[in-house]
């Protein structure tokens, strides 16, 4: 195990700020996972030459997502004998810190990868989930690439390869662990990586959705875990099982990839099969805490995606497919209001930013259209390269990591 700085080994606490009118994105899909940015100015439309703020090319190859903490952005990546969680400085890309952790080639579905776990920060300590080719490890380090802590977590066992990410409740870090075989949700204390607390779940196959945090005024904050065992509410301070909604499946039982979302009292979870099923449903919250009873709102088994996770905003819920079609549907009813063909495919999950979707494609096509129940299209802009990684936003502005590098779009934060 290695450690390596490369410039900058610590910079000022200035640069671990954020910039004014803009969030970090500590973890995948952001703040919560609900892909959801509150920053505003990201351009709807680009070329290499105007609006493209910088472009840094990333060793090895992975399917990690950046995430955004001040100055500090932090991805994963990895060749066939290497494992590493790359420190990048936000205003200009400049590479801060690698870490190398040792790997071998391990089994993967095609649209995997050796390094598809996205890390997550609290700007304190960076946490990341390496797989060396048959064992996964939970490592933390300080903000300056000094590694703290290691926790083994066992062999990995999917027929895909692994891809879950880690996320932080208070001083815990959380790893839902779902595995061809056998499914368990782990609590580690952030500052020394001791356990915190452990529950078996329900397995069926391997799963990579990663957990949110639901919290309601006047309400205990719930820990919310989906999978093809359907959605469980935790107390994230002890793992005491709340309540939990079982997902009955027509025939086969389908993998959940994607990661639930939340509005009004709905949790949309989407999941699907290599074959073509698909099925989506929508479970209505009533009550809080353990006196919470979850009830089937509605469902679709066509029309949604697999991969891709969806958005919320309002009373809508959006959607695009891996085939490439967009969607808007009433959030209460699922109404269909409209869908629209973009003529790509899709891996990468949207975002949303100050009332625009932002969709990439396979191809690396970034398509923008308004998050409304009219369809609008607002721009096409290429990055040039394919595209597997759902982007981050911070910093007013857009980053998308490609095949081959990383792109940050749009002007310094005013």
């Amino acid at each position: 195990m290695r450690s390596a700085r490369i410039g900058l080994a610590v910079a000022s606490i200035a640069f671990l700020l954020p910039a004014v009118g803009a969030e970090n994105w500590p973890r995948f899909r952001g703040p919560n996972g609900d892909g959801i940015s509150a920053d505003k100015g990201v351009p709807v439309q680009w070329t290499e030459r105007d609006g493209v703020a910088w472009k840094v090319a990333l060793p090895g190859i992975g399917h990690s997502s950046p995430v955004i903490w001040g100055d500090r952005l932090f991805v994963q990546s990895a060749d066939e004998k290497h494992r590493m969680l790359l420190c990048l400085r936000v205003a200009d890309g400049k590479p801060l810190w690698t870490h190398v952790e040792a790997g071998a080639k391990g089994k993967t579905h095609q649209k995997n990868s050796l390094a598809s776990s996205t890390p997550a920060t609290d700007g304190k300590r960076v946490y990341a989930i390496f797989w060396d080719g048959r064992d996964i490890a939970l490592h933390a380090l300080s903000i300056d690439g000094k590694p703290l802590w290691k926790r083994g977590l066992g062999e990995y066992v999917s027929q895909h390869g692994p891809g879950m990410s880690p996320m932080l409740f208070e001083d815990l870090v959380i790893v839902a662990n779902d595995q061809d075989g056998s499914a368990a949700l782990l609590a580690f204390n952030a500052l020394d990586g001791k356990p915190a607390w452990q529950v078996e779940r329900p397995y069926f196959r391997a799963c990579y959705s990663t957990p949110f945090l639901l919290e309601r005024p006047g309400k205990p904050t719930e820990l919310i875990v989906g999978s093809t065992a359907g959605l469980t509410s935790y107390d994230p301070r002890t793992g005491k099982e709340y309540w939990n909604w079982t997902w009955k499946f027509d025939a086969m039982a389908l993998r959940t990839v994607a990661s639930p979302v939340y509005g009004q009292d709905i949790i949309l979870i989407n999941s699907g099969d290599g074959s073509g099923l698909r099925h989506t449903v929508a479970v209505k919250l009533f009550g809080s805490g353990k006196e919470t009873k979850p009830s089937l709102a509605w469902q679709y088994k066509r029309d949604f995606p697999y991969v891709p996770c969806l958005l919320i905003q309002d009373e809508f819920a959006y959607s695009v497919t891996d085939s490439g079609t967009a969607g808007c549907y009433e959030l209460k009813t699922g109404k269909e209001v409209w869908r629209e063909r973009l003529d790509c495919t899709v891996t990468a999950s949207p975002v949303l930013i100050d009332g625009k979707i932002y969709s990439i494609s396979d191809q690396g096509e970034v398509l923008v259209f308004e998050a409304a129940p009219t369809f609008k299209l607002l721009g096409k802009s290429a990055i040039g390269e394919p595209v597997s990684a759902t982007p981050a936003v911070a910093d007013n502005r857009l980053f998308v990591r490609g095949d081959k590098h990383l792109f940050c779009i749009g002007g310094r934060a005013k």
